[in-house]
């Protein structure tokens, strides 16, 4: 062999050999594993403590007034719970309670222009609603857990601006103050139940809303005004009622003594009525006593006329010339009749 040609040069493994190649292998997965724990630890605390727990817990439980409504992997599912315990996928499965009974949302600071121009601010504004269990699914497919925001919160402001844009002061803060709640809750339950008909409006109450100060102060005075004249009507009205009632105590007296009178004459007549009554049975009893008188009296005359007639005989009259001329004779005892 040729000294001067070059010899072959065997290829030589670089440093550290094949265990220090693999050791770079791993440490590459070991870095995709870190940095994916990472991710999911940035991603759970960008998330509320609630959600956390939610996504890590298996058993959880519905409480009363709500149903369990479940989302996996962001889709929403048709699967609704009743309120207990039940058991879900963790990390996959995402749980919410969605309450199904009454509830009242309370929208505050409300400014609204009238129609002459004035700013006022309603406070708070209270909505009691419903959502009905067999309509959840659809009302969280179209509008989400958070469906009251876009039918109460902000659809509260947009109906009190457009009745305010309608109505002067006078009216929205005293004379249709009445009407607001009503017409709130015709409006809220009309796009309801064209749009989300599973949302049931209960009842809308309306707090009284803040009006510029001088106007305040006029309004006070003029309700101070109408409530003196309603003082003075009210006033005359007592007079009046007195009045009445004075009159009719004396027409009420009037016609007690009337009829107190018409008793007393009507007792009286009736007195007299008896007493001559009486006095016509006593003068019926006195003629037919002398009625009787006159009869025997007759009756005896009669009779004794009868028995003078009977006793015309020549005897019986000879007999009374006898005793006749007996009671004419006279006898005088002496020597001499002078």
């Amino acid at each position: 062999m040729d000294s001067n040609q070059p010899r072959p040069v065997t290829p030589q493994p670089p440093q550290g050999g094949r265990r220090g190649g693999g050791g770079g292998n791993g440490f590459s997965a070991i870095l995709v594993v870190f940095l994916s724990f990472i991710a999911i630890f940035d991603m759970m605390m960008n998330q509320s403590p609630s959600t956390i727990r939610n996504g890590l817990s298996i058993l959880h439980q519905v409480p009363e007034g709500y149903v369990g409504v479940y989302w996996k992997g962001g889709a929403l599912q048709k699967t609704i719970t009743d309120p207990g315990f039940h058991l879900k996928l963790p990390f996959i499965t995402h749980y919410e309670p969605v309450q199904v009974t009454l509830q009242t949302d309370q929208v505050r600071d409300i400014p609204c222009g009238t129609k002459g121009g004035f700013m006022i601010n309603f406070e708070k504004i209270e909505v009691v609603h419903r959502l009905h269990k067999d309509h959840v699914h659809d009302t969280l497919l179209n509008y989400g857990v958070q469906y009251d925001y876009t039918w109460i919160y902000d659809k509260i402001p947009h109906e009190i601006n457009q009745f305010c844009s309608s109505h002067s002061l006078q009216q929205v803060y005293i004379d249709v103050f009445d009407q607001i709640g009503e017409k709130m809750k015709d409006a809220l339950q009309g796009d309801c139940t064209q749009y989300a008909p599973g949302i049931e409006i209960m009842s809308v109450r309306v707090t009284k809303p803040t009006i510029p100060e001088s106007i305040r102060r006029n309004f006070e005075q003029m309700e101070e005004e109408r409530t003196k004249v309603l003082i003075a009507i009210e006033k005359q009205r007592v007079v009046e009622k007195e009045a009445e009632t004075s009159k009719k105590k004396a027409i009420s007296e009037a016609e007690k003594i009337a009829n107190v009178s018409k008793i007393l004459m009507e007792q009286q007549l009736m007195e007299k009525d008896s007493a001559r009554k009486q006095q016509e049975i006593e003068n019926q009893i006195y003629m037919a006593w002398k009625k009787s008188l006159a009869d025997a009296y007759f009756y005896h005359v009669l009779k004794e006329a009868e028995v003078n007639k009977l006793k015309l005989t020549p005897q019986f009259l000879e007999l009374k010339f006898i005793e006749a001329v007996a009671d004419d004779t006279k006898i005088f005892f002496g020597e001499k009749v002078i």
